[in-house]
């Protein structure tokens, strides 16, 4: 596989000019940080299951290797650390790495930032794999889940996020908050939303089996949310067998 194939150049672009605003939680990137919490909540609970951990362990992770694609500037890579694991990072931006790794060495975190597409850990396996929100941009769905499996280590965990092919998609994240600024301007392309099945097929045929799909769901009034409709976007587990 040539080096970095699963990168669209216009994507890794876009998505590099929003670097220096990347932790500002009321610049470009204030809808990822309103969702990061739930993302992570669905993630605690994931790994609790998965591992038979209890809601009560510090660092269910510890001992762990942790390998986030798509990372942007560090959302979730830094959590991941603080739940204990050795964490590994990679964006196709690297004006996102440049700003990750700094944003970590502030905090004293200790993270192996890497630029490039999933190509970028090739030959390596991890305990836990996520990708949240990146599916939608690469240059091939499948080879990128082909990717993401050949990084998942016997025993390992999975969780991707993207948003799903519906109306409700199409109205919501670009129609109106593209289209009033709360999320960039061209950040998405509707026709690349993969929905719940598409996805499920592109994971089974690299031997993967799915082991939960939940919603993620948005109301004005609580805002983000983890629930029973896919309409919108959702979140997928993965294991071997």
């Amino acid at each position: 596989m040539p080096a970095h194939d699963s990168v669209v150049a216009r994507e890794a672009a876009h998505f590099g000019r929003l670097a220096v605003d990347w932790w500002n939680p009321r610049g470009s990137s204030a809808m990822l940080h309103r969702l990061n919490p739930v993302r992570l909540a669905y993630l605690r609970e994931a790994i609790d299951t998965h591992w038979g951990g209890t809601a009560t362990d510090f660092a269910p992770l510890k001992g762990r290797s942790a390998l986030d694609v798509g990372c942007g500037a560090g959302l979730l890579a830094e959590p991941l650390v603080r739940l204990g694991a050795t964490v590994t990072g990679v964006d196709a931006a690297p004006e996102n790495i440049a700003a990750a790794a700094v944003h970590a060495a502030a905090g004293g975190l200790s993270i192996d930032y890497r630029a490039g597409g999933v190509e970028a850990v090739a030959g390596e396996t991890f305990d836990f794999v996520a990708s949240m929100e990146v599916i939608e941009h690469v240059a091939d769905p499948a080879r990128f889940v082909r990717g993401l499996a050949g990084a998942l280590a016997p025993g390992g965990l999975m969780v991707l996020s993207t948003p799903n092919r519906t109306p409700l998609s199409r109205l919501a994240m670009i129609t109106v908050a593209e289209g009033v600024g709360a999320i960039p301007r061209g950040t998405h392309d509707w026709d690349r939303f993969l929905t719940p099945d598409e996805l499920t097929v592109l994971l089974q045929s690299e031997g993967l089996s799915v082991r939960e799909v939940r919603g993620l769901v948005f109301t004005p009034s609580r805002g983000f949310a983890l629930g029973t409709s896919t309409a919108l976007d959702y979140l997928v587990t993965a294991t071997w067998g």
